[in-house]
Parts: structure tokens; sequence; C-alpha cells
């Protein structure tokens, strides 16, 4: 299908490539800062599908160079989309990136199976339909740019190639920058500074539960203290339906699933990062994946929190008698350690092992191993 070159058909050319070079400038940028990040969620859905009963598990120590890859490529297409360099080549890659995020969402909205797409990293959330439909929104502009690749195309091969280089270096090595320290811009919930607990005395936990009018189909949310009263109500019973509840506490730790359990299953969570007190965190989310210049920043950390009067606990998802083993090999079996689920610890910090300093549900600081000389010069009040 061949479009007439008007102006009116150029100027959507170009409108076209900036609106959805810019998603994808945008889109790759927040998956760069995180390449880990990226890579575990590409796990998830390796993990998590299996088409047509293949499983796709044998290709999950790929994930990190599948998220370079990906991130890569989403960064260079906008680059060229911006530029107008390769206008074809772009074109095709835009075309063919497109309709396998449209279908993947489209599946994954269905199945549900992974409750993130993660396209937009950490630093914005969307659901499973709302990024399916966002790719449909997207393939429109898409579609008219494959169309109209040849509208004044022309041909500046040296200027192109420059470009497609200088795409591909500054997003490697932004990515690797990235990968090898804690991400530059910091999009979760454990962010330096961020209040993690609230420390109120005072503050009252809430009930709330959902009824739906079974006359309307309205649905309608009551604090239990004013349920009490309007089920006093003539007719209440036969007028309203239980749907659900749920439970707010202003004390509850602003991450979901954090936990830090015991030998006993016991959950310390709340006591450890509402202490008033310094507290030094060391995670770890992959015992068997700890290096020896890793082993020794946790040994220089002990020391200066010891010297400091910082009190420090490891925290793991690695088995009991793992953890106890890797401790005293290591001559850190002083070191109390609890347990927590991997993800909710990749979540506080991408480095193996890290470490974060907390006082009073406040997060203060947080370092990669290769940085932890830097916890020397945290001052301490």
């Amino acid at each position: 299908m061949k479009i007439k070159e008007t102006k009116l058909n150029w100027t959507l050319n170009v409108v076209a490539r900036v609106v959805v070079g810019l998603v994808f400038l945008f889109s790759s940028f927040v998956k760069g800062v995180d390449p880990l990040g990226t890579s575990f969620k590409i796990t998830e859905y390796l993990t998590a599908w299996s088409p047509f009963g293949i499983s796709l598990e044998w290709l999950t120590p790929l994930a990190p160079v599948m998220s370079m890859g990906l991130i890569t490529a989403e960064f260079l297409v906008g680059v060229l989309l911006l530029t107008g360099a390769f206008r074809r080549l772009s074109a095709w890659l835009l075309v063919l990136m497109m309709l396998f995020f449209t279908c993947t969402t489209l599946v994954d909205a269905i199945t549900n199976k992974v409750t993130d797409c993660g396209c937009f990293g950490d630093a914005v959330k969307l659901t499973n339909w709302q990024t399916f439909w966002k790719n449909v929104a997207l393939d429109v502009p898409t579609l008219w740019i494959f169309l109209t690749r040849d509208l004044r195309r022309k041909k500046r091969f040296e200027r192109d190639v420059l470009i497609t280089i200088f795409a591909i270096v500054a997003m490697v090595v932004f990515g690797l920058y990235n990968i090898n320290n804690e991400p530059c811009i910091d999009f979760r919930s454990w962010k330096v500074g961020n209040q993690m607990i609230e420390m109120d005395e005072n503050a009252q936990v809430k009930s709330y539960v959902t009824y739906r009018n079974t006359e309307t189909g309205e649905t309608e949310e009551f604090l239990s203290e004013e349920l009490v009263k309007r089920m006093e109500e003539p007719g209440w019973e036969q007028k309203w339906e239980w749907e659900s509840s749920r439970v707010e506490d202003p004390n509850e730790i602003k991450a979901d699933g954090f936990s830090m359990l015991d030998m006993d299953m016991n959950d310390h969570a709340k006591e450890f990062i509402g202490s008033p007190d310094y507290l030094m965190i060391v995670t770890i989310h992959h015992l068997d994946k700890v290096k020896d210049p890793g082993v020794e920043a946790m040994k220089n950390v002990l020391v200066w929190a010891d010297a400091n009067g910082v009190q420090t606990v490891l925290l793991s998802s690695a088995l009991p008698e793992d953890v106890q083993a890797f401790l005293y090999v290591n001559k850190l079996d002083n070191l109390d350690f609890y347990f927590a689920d991997a993800t909710a610890i990749e979540t506080m910090l991408r480095s193996n092992p890290g470490f974060m300093l907390l006082k009073g549900g406040k997060v203060l600081g947080k370092w990669h191993y290769r940085h932890a000389d830097d916890v020397e010069d945290v001052k301490l009040d």
C-alpha cells in the first residue's frame, strides 16, 4: 500500500514518530535505570509461561542478557524514530516489537499469570488490561509510521550509523553501570528518605467492610463502628450482602509482603523497622551467588557497626541450615539472621549482599557491596 506524499501525511508521520519515540525512550530509560529488576520480571515470565506445554525455565540464566537486549532495542528504536535515522529499519523493528508486545500483553491480561508486566519498570504501575490497551493505542501511530516509512526519505548512511552506534553504546554503558551499582534513580518503596512505618503510638487500626445493595447493585464501604449501627436498621439483611473487608493499620510497613521471620516463624519486621535506634540490615537474596568481595564488605560493615554501636542483622531467603553454614565458614556466625521472601529482599536492594541503614522507620542509606566503604562516611547523631 503506497501512501501519497502530501504535507499532511508527512506531518502525521513526524507526529507519530515523536509520540511513539518518546514513549519508547521513557520505557527504556526507566528500565535501564534498573536492568536487574527487568531481568527479574523476565524470569517471572519464563517461569510462569509454558507455550504449547514447553517449559521456558531453561532460559532463566539468560534473563540478564535478555533484559539488556530488550532495553537497548527499545532505546535504539526510540532514538531512530526521533532522529529519522534508518527509517525503514526503525519502522520494521517498531512493528515487530509492537506486535510482540501487544500479543504478549493480551495473553497476560487474559491469563493473569504475571500480574505486572513491568513495561515501565517500577516508575509507573499499570494493570495487565491497562498495559494491553496502551499497546493497542500505540499500534495506531505504529501502523502509520510503517505505511509512511518512505515519505521524504533521505539517504544519510554515515550519520545514521553514528546515531545507531551512539544509541547502543549509551544504553549498554548506562545499563551496566546500574547493574554494577544500586539503580541511580530509585523508584521502589525502600527509597532513601522514605518513612517505611509511621511512629504514631496513638494511631488506631481501622477495619472496613464492603457490602453490596441487592436492589441497586451498588457497593458501599463502611467503617466497622458505623456498620454496627447500620445493621440495626429494619430490613438490613435483605437489602445488603457482604462482599469484602480490609484493615487499615497506620503503623503497617509500607512494603507489600515484607517480613522478618525468625527460626520459629515469628515476624519481627515491625520491631526492627520501627526501632528508634540505628539498624543496619544486610540483605542477601541469593546466598549461592555471594562472592568473596561481598563477604569482605560484610565484615567491614560489621566492624563499623560494632564500633558505632549500630545493631546489625542479616536478612536472607535461604534455608536456615544454609545461612548458618555460610556464616560459620566466613566467620560471621555472631550475626543474627532472619528470613524473608527473595522478591521482597530484591525490592529492598539489588546488590547481593547489600546494606541498608534505618532509624525510626526511615531509610537513611543504601549501599551496594562494591561501595560498602562509603558506610564509614555516615555521620550518626
